[in-house]
């Protein structure tokens, strides 16, 4: 059975304290963001989910254009030959690749032992030459192609993105989190220099924390990632690292610096300005749909979303209050100037759905919606609306003159607000423990953020893995504050400070 016929959608919302993983499901699934697909580990992505990711996909469209990035496609299939050159990246995918050897009119259900002469000869001529990998990221059928464009310096820098899907056979999968195939945007950079390509890097990440911040009202912490943390075949990774509000970790957004590793192994060859054969310098960066869930995890409560007013796909919904027609009536030409100014201004519903005004507050509010608009007979005669707000639950008598002006400004500040609490929810959950003991003790009573000084080294570091289920999450850039000179762990010469975490 697949996860969509063994769960139907629930009909009461889990407490976010009582179980938090259940709640996190439950509310994506009763606002219909999302749901499992008849193929297990793959998600639906519903209207309501997939108006965010537009959102979200358009904020940082904007921000890479600006700064001369390209989209292009590239195919979703990638050649034996191809994948396997880059060991170190082949060796870190390997476990999730799926891999296409066969197309023909039937699948190949029965072991090849048991085949007759006929099945043998029809099985034989659907099988590949060779076989093809369904991308878990792009850089190996990349290469190849640009390794045709540039030849001379004067051909870099080339800047590309591409908007997609990617597979990776995932096991265990959670809805946005972590599933089998996702949708995502992955940049591919080239360059003449390392500086240059090092400076891309961080411009992205940058990037990232703008959306996160910006745009989701979700904090961020940039820094860089331990040799055991970073991305295969990457000579450094770079990241934004998140905290929900139960504590643990998500990582929003990767920015690679690649140094000539991947232009090696595919031969992506420039002549530079001394007339001299050059291997160009890559870089790699990815943000994906984990970021909506990211989105639900850093702001929902036990009533259900709350969502940021710059992504929410319905930042103001409107209820019209009435009895019978003839206040229909009256709210209806009320509401029709007041509509009418909004447009282009505000996104907004009008719910007239047959439905008692309970059930639609309720509807909403689960939706995270940041305005509610109640509009009866006696706000009319007032000349005013009620707003309710989904975070302070407040409700605001505003007139009906210069409405959309009072909702903007509100959306602003509510998101100022929004991103605050996350905040003052990290700042509360964070810690600088000052011994090994401390550190574990933090581990046993709960989750969050322990900055502290660190060795560097990899066996430390799986040892801290093995013993508290925490990670490095990355060495922060800012670092605010004295620490120790010791590691935490060991006790040996620190050599940076990092984030210890649980993580998604």
């Amino acid at each position: 059975m697949s996860e969509l016929e063994e769960q139907g959608v629930p009909k009461h919302l889990t407490k976010m304290s009582e179980n938090f993983d259940r709640w996190y499901t439950d509310v994506i699934r009763m606002t219909e963001m999302a749901d499992w697909s008849g193929v297990r580990g793959m998600m639906v992505v519903r209207p309501y989910g997939y108006a965010m990711w537009e959102l979200i996909q358009r904020a940082f469209d904007d921000l890479i254009k600006e700064s001369g990035h390209e989209n292009a496609y590239f195919p979703l299939m990638i050649p034996h030959e191809y994948f396997v050159k880059e060991a170190e990246h082949v060796e870190g995918f390997a476990p999730e690749v799926a891999w296409v050897q066969y197309a023909g009119p039937k699948p190949v259900l029965t072991p090849p032992t048991t085949w007759t002469d006929a099945e043998k000869r029809q099985q034989e001529e659907g099988w590949l030459a060779q076989p093809l990998v369904i991308r878990p990221t792009s850089e190996t059928i990349i290469g190849p192609v640009m390794k045709r464009y540039i030849q001379s310096h004067r051909d870099l820098p080339q800047l590309l993105n591409q908007w997609c899907n990617v597979l990776r056979w995932e096991m265990r999968t959670r809805l946005f989190l972590r599933t089998a195939e996702f949708l995502w945007q992955e940049g591919h950079t080239f360059h003449a220099t390392h500086q240059e390509a090092g400076e891309e890097v961080l411009q992205i990440l940058e990037n990232y924390r703008e959306v996160a911040e910006e745009w989701l009202a979700i904090p961020v912490v940039k820094g860089r990632k331990t040799e055991v943390e970073k991305f295969a075949g990457a000579e450094y990774t770079t990241s934004i690292e998140a905290m929900m509000r139960d504590g643990l970790a998500l990582q929003a957004g990767t920015s690679h610096h690649f140094g000539q590793n991947f232009s090696r192994a595919y031969e992506i060859e420039f002549s530079n300005r001394e007339n001299q054969r050059e291997l160009a310098y890559t870089t790699s960066w990815g943000m994906s749909t984990r970021m909506i869930g990211g989105l639900v995890m850093a702001h929902g409560d036990d009533s259900g979303l709350v969502m940021p007013p710059r992504v929410a796909p319905v930042q103001v919904a409107i209820v019209p209050i009435f009895r019978d027609d003839d206040s229909r009536r009256t709210v209806e030409e009320f509401l029709a100037p007041l509509t009418a100014d909004l447009k282009g201004r505000v996104r907004f519903k009008v719910d007239r759905r047959d439905d008692r005004p309970g059930a639609k507050f309720a509807h909403w509010e689960i939706r995270g919606v940041p305005l509610r608009l109640e509009v009866g007979p006696r706000d009319v005669e007032a000349g005013q609306v009620t707003v309710v707000d989904r975070l302070s639950r407040e409700k605001t008598a505003l007139p009906a003159a210069g409405l959309a002006e009072r909702l903007t400004a509100m959306l602003e500040d509510f998101h100022g607000r929004l991103y605050q609490r996350a905040l003052d929810f990290r700042e509360q959950h964070t810690y600088r423990p000052k011994s090994k003991q401390e550190l574990i003790d933090i581990y046993k009573q709960g989750n969050g953020f322990s900055w502290a000084p660190f060795c560097d080294r990899t066996e430390c570091e799986l040892e801290i893995k093995a013993e508290l289920g925490v990670t490095t999450r990355n060495q922060p850039f800012k670092v605010e504050g004295e620490f120790g000179d010791r590691c935490i762990w060991c006790g040996d010469p620190a050599k940076t400070v990092v984030i210890f975490a649980r993580s998604y």
